[in-house]
């Protein structure tokens, strides 16, 4: 049913030799909700879905999907998980309907019911008129549709999606979303839990709740709006006519987490405490400053970068 915990990981640990690449990782995932692992390249990000999906054992900790551990998992838990992995998972050499069929087999799905969701599945994927095309012939945005609907064959009640946008244009982005928010939705015996990596900070707000995860580690969970709403750090936004040169000034900065290019605007995440005298700064240089809205990726800088840097003004700051 919906609200339930699908997915119960506690106190999750991996290690690849000397390399620790996950380090105490704890989260629960409820069935009608979409939870976004937000962070970089090198977080952790598919080794935690690898894991989730029972696809290796974790040196410490726990994973639980629906009460079982997926390692080792029997056939019946085994169709309650969906995975879509980050690299190509499709045979190019078989067309749409064919990689259905041959997912299908996989998931001793019978003819009844492959049938059944395999209408549905086109129809609400829009590949139907495309089903006699080869996968290698599809466009990145088409291939990841085919590879979601391949993921969805057994009616999880789990899916696991590794950066399912991650390469793909504006337009197929948006409509691999809808269809999350749809799955997402359904309710009873279809209800779902959804679990989405991706390396893009704007898709933080497009989830129900979020963790964002750094070196193996969450830095913070929590509902997207709740977690701008709880930053404390300021934004300040400056048009400049010397990008370079306001942009290196700007970083050098006592009380300056982090600053970012934007068209000919410069946008510095600051420290709490340093925001009156930063702006004095800035106006003697001759810029005028305004506080914005903070996004994602300003909350990200603020929990890590924010906090490696110390407020005290270097030499080349009081310059």
């Amino acid at each position: 049913m919906s609200g339930e915990d699908v997915l119960v990981v506690d106190d999750l640990r991996h290690r690849y030799g000397t390399t620790q690449a996950l380090d105490g990782l704890s989260l629960r995932v409820r069935a009608g909700e979409i939870y976004g692992l937000v962070g970089p390249d090198g977080a952790g990000k598919t080794t935690a879905m690898r894991l989730f999906a029972g696809m290796m054992a974790p040196s410490g900790g726990s994973v639980a999907v629906l009460g079982e551990s997926p390692l080792g998992a029997s056939a019946a838990l085994r169709q309650k998980i969906g995975y879509m992995p980050q690299q190509h998972s499709l045979y190019g050499d078989l067309s749409i309907d064919e990689n259905l069929r041959f997912f299908a087999r996989m998931f001793c799905l019978s003819r009844r019911d492959f049938a059944a969701r395999r209408e549905e599945l086109l129809s609400i994927t829009r590949l139907a008129r495309f089903a006699s095309r080869r996968a290698d012939a599809l466009s990145g945005g088409m291939y990841k549709k085919l590879a979601l609907a391949c993921a969805l064959l057994p009616r999880p009640r789990l899916l696991l999606l590794d950066e399912p946008t991650n390469g793909v244009d504006p337009v197929s982005r948006r409509e691999l979303w809808e269809l999350l928010f749809t799955f997402a939705a359904a309710k009873g015996d279809d209800a779902m839990a959804v679990l989405i990596t991706t390396a893009y900070m704007d898709e933080a707000a497009r989830c129900h709740r979020v963790s964002l995860m750094r070196a193996g580690r969450l830095l913070v969970s929590g509902a997207p709006a709740r977690l701008l709403a709880e930053l404390e750090h300021p934004v300040l936004e400056m048009q400049s006519a010397s990008i370079n040169a306001d942009e290196h000034w700007l970083t050098a900065q006592a009380g300056v987490v982090a600053v970012s290019v934007v068209g000919e605007r410069l946008r510095a995440v600051v420290h709490p405490g340093a925001l009156e005298s930063l702006r004095e700064r800035i106006a003697a240089r001759g810029l005028t400053a305004a506080t914005v809205q903070a996004d994602f990726e300003d909350l990200y800088l603020a929990r890590t970068v924010g906090e490696q840097r110390e407020v005290a003004p270097t030499a080349e700051a009081r310059a």
